[in-house]
């Protein structure tokens, strides 16, 4: 291995430590975006039985040009349910199924930090490959 593999190597190369505890508490609180493509839009649809659009109506909005899952009034995501927990899971968006890989999350260390202690799940537990964690962060740019 030459030097400059070692370089290149992120400052997780030896992976990071997750496990979800499926706390929710990155599906509630403030508001934000839980981006979603056409094909999510259909696997919730098809999950629901309903209609696609029906369903982008009724559980999406417009934000920034793109799609969005909306909140409910204090701020959860509308698919959350906070006694048992999100009800799409199995067709959750790609957003949700990569976090906490994301590249604001990973940066740096600091950023890192910042995530475990917004996070139960992060920073314990099984500890994900590099690889995969790569391979998460190709999935969505957030």
């Amino acid at each position: 291995m030459s030097d400059q593999n070692t370089t290149d190597q992120p400052w997780y190369a030896d992976g990071l430590a997750f496990t979800c505890t499926q706390c929710g508490d990155c599906c509630t609180g403030a508001p934000g975006y839980v981006w979603l493509t056409d094909g999510e839009l259909a696997a919730l649809a098809a999950h629901l039985g309903r209609p696609v659009a029906e369903v982008r109506d009724l559980y999406t909005r417009s934000a920034r040009g793109k799609r969005t899952i909306r909140e409910k009034d204090n701020g959860d995501c509308v698919f959350y349910d906070r006694k048992k927990g999100c009800t799409v899971y199995p067709v959750r968006p790609a957003q949700c199924r990569t976090w906490p890989f994301w590249e604001s999350n990973l940066e740096t260390p600091a950023d890192w930090k910042r995530t475990c202690d917004a996070c139960p799940g992060s920073g314990t537990g099984e500890i994900i490959p590099v690889e995969e964690i790569s391979r998460r962060l190709r999935v969505v740019k957030i």
